[in-house]
């Protein structure tokens, strides 16, 4: 597997400079939130970016992963905003046009996926409304994937509509198709699972595309540090190990930049350590 780090954590840099960092620490893997700093998808000027990213890429010997995350890019007053469960037609089409945007930027870049999420329910449509606007959202951006054969990677986030594999499985039975796989990240499981960590994994195996990885409180949505949270990480790495995932373990610590080369180290010599590798 290639570890990796989010961009979303290094936002005091700019995306070359964290990039560089990356490799020299050696990290072989990154997740690139597609932002107002990073590859823009309504910038007159991706086109050059996405040469300059490329090049960075290939000389630095690394693979990425598209992550849909941005906190403010497409609304500048509400996070996260419009989502593909928000009440409005426009605003949800808004969504499914960014994640479109997103597939090719993936494409340009020969990413391994595109990781998206479903968003927060905000007004008081039943669940099964939701449901049905979140999978004609996805099903949009899927045939647009399947074009070209890039994946999506749907992350279960706690608070929003999908928040756990359970979720993921409803979801499933709405929408479904080659190429539309998980994105795991560790703490959710971990915050909001009854199962372990590891039964998880194992459970879900063939469906992982991508995976986040942090330190986390069970029940309590926090990004954290390694060895700042409650995971109990060696029967994580001996799972990951035994299933012979070759994906991308990418750390998220969006809450970081300020300190992100202290963090991009000590995060890569913990789970090099942890891997059974020399950091």
């Amino acid at each position: 597997m290639r570890l990796g780090y989010n961009t979303n954590g290094t936002i005091c840099h700019p995306w070359e400079q964290a990039i560089e960092l990356m490799a020299e620490i050696g990290y072989r893997s990154v997740a690139l939130t597609i932002d107002h700093h990073t590859l823009n998808p309504f910038s007159t000027d991706l086109a050059r970016e996405l040469t300059r990213m490329r090049q960075q890429l290939d000389r630095c010997q690394m693979t990425a992963v598209i992550e849909t995350g941005a906190r403010f890019l497409l609304d500048s007053r509400y996070k996260h905003e419009p989502t593909l469960v928000s009440s409005s037609a426009e605003g949800r089409a808004i969504r499914v046009d960014f994640l479109k945007r997103c597939v090719d930027i993936a494409n340009e870049l020969n990413a391994e996926a595109v990781s998206f999420w479903s968003g927060i329910v905000r007004d008081s449509a039943p669940k099964e409304i939701a449901y049905r606007r979140l999978a004609d959202g996805c099903q949009l951006v899927l045939e647009h994937a399947a074009l070209t054969g890039m994946r999506l990677a749907f992350e279960p986030e706690p608070g929003m509509l999908v928040e756990s594999f359970a979720d993921y499985r409803h979801l499933l039975s709405l929408v479904d198709g080659p190429g539309f796989g998980l994105t795991v990240d560790i703490g959710h499981v971990h915050c909001v699972e009854p199962r372990s960590i590891a039964e998880s994994l194992r459970e879900w195996h063939q469906r992982i595309y991508t995976i986040h990885i942090e330190d986390m409180c069970r029940g309590v949505h926090e990004h954290l540090r390694f060895g700042e949270g409650t995971i109990d990480f060696p029967p994580v790495f001996e799972t990951l190990k035994s299933l012979g995932y070759r994906g991308s373990l990418n750390v998220e610590l969006s809450r970081h930049s300020h300190m992100a080369p202290e963090v991009m180290r000590e995060s890569f010599d913990f789970l090099s350590r942890g891997l059974g590798r020399t950091p």
